[in-house]
């Protein structure tokens, strides 16, 4: 065999056992970079990125992978839309609201099953400040408005009898922004999430009223299971890149189940050192409190679905009598044939 041959086909065989049988037969990706979008990368709701980023798994499956970190979930729907990014981590409910626009977003695996969502009070207003019903004329800080931390607040306000308009939703950001503006007084309230949620609790800063790091939480508030991020993007995006969006959702697959036998630590050493902001072990206890809510197989139940379009319905009149195909807002083929 001459040397280049071999080269060539050693090569081959190397790729072959690097990916994985399924994975070399799905064939090659009609693009090799990628852009996504994603709002907060260091917030615990976005760790199967950072998890799939650090891992190398991107790279196995032959991506580049760009990531554009925005200041919420509802700016990187934005780029999605304005053709800035091909794909996004964002939360699920972004599927719905493009799709009652007449906008085709679909998502095509889910990575957290749970919103994963605290919402808190300032610890010094807690005793006037006891449930979601008290929370009108107040100021809640969340990640950027219009994001799944807003709608999470205005939901429990409409449970709880008031209507979503009746406090004013502020942005403050996803990181140490959002500590300083609950440490400084200028929110009343935080629907946010780990770590900034673990930050504020250590500190003796907030009491916390609702909390949807897991299932029985997530069912107190929603009444059942209620998807939270996932990795969408426009059909024609899936149409014209059909082995890129299986690799993209091998790659998350693999981290999915990564982190099912992760330890806090083994997710410490993974990712940046700066998302610990600045307290390692308090990092280690919000990986813990989390770890519950990141989806187990990837898949979007339909129950899951109903319930965010169910919260929807009450909180924008757009969408009250809108014609939605929950169907539509989930592609399960690329998960059910993922390579891991």
């Amino acid at each position: 065999m001459e040397r280049r041959t071999f080269l060539k086909t050693a090569g081959a065989l190397g790729l072959s056992a690097a990916l994985g049988p399924k994975a070399f037969a799905q064939g090659a990706p009609e693009k090799t970079k990628v852009t996504l979008g994603v709002g907060g990368k260091p917030l615990l709701y976005y760790l199967p990125l950072t998890i799939a980023e650090r891992k190398g798994f991107f790279k196995e499956q032959g991506l580049e992978v760009e990531i554009n970190d925005f200041g919420g979930g509802a700016k990187s729907l934005q780029a999605l839309i304005g053709g800035s990014v091909d794909v996004v981590t964002g939360a699920y409910e972004h599927t719905i609201r493009m799709q009652a626009k007449g906008q085709d977003v679909v998502a095509v695996t889910e990575l957290g099953r749970f919103p994963a969502i605290v919402i808190a009070v300032k610890k010094d207003k807690a005793g006037q400040i006891k449930s979601a019903a008290d929370f009108k004329g107040l100021k809640i800080g969340v990640t950027a408005p219009g994001s799944s931390t807003a709608l999470t607040a205005q939901y429990a306000m409409v449970k709880a009898g008031l209507k979503p308009s009746d406090a004013a939703i502020i942005g403050v950001g996803s990181g140490a922004s959002a500590v300083a503006a609950m440490q400084k007084g200028e929110i009343d309230v935080i629907s946010h999430l780990d770590p900034v949620i673990a930050k504020l609790e250590a500190d003796g800063d907030i009491q916390i009223l609702i909390d949807t790091r897991t299932e029985a939480g997530t069912r107190q508030l929603f009444g059942g299971s209620n998807p939270a991020a996932t990795l969408y993007t426009k059909k024609d995006f899936i149409e014209k890149n059909p082995q890129t969006t299986q690799r993209l959702v091998n790659a998350f697959v693999k981290t999915l189940k990564w982190l099912q036998t992760a330890k806090p630590e083994d997710i410490a050493a993974t990712v940046p050192e700066e998302y610990y902001l600045g307290d390692k072990p308090l990092y280690l206890k919000a990986v813990q409190n989390s770890l519950e809510s990141y989806s187990r197989d990837g898949i979007i139940q339909m129950a899951g679905m109903q319930s965010v379009l169910d919260m929807l319905r009450q909180l924008d009149p757009e969408l009250k009598d809108a014609k939605v195909d929950l169907a539509a807002t989930f592609n399960d083929r690329f998960v059910r044939q993922a390579a891991i």
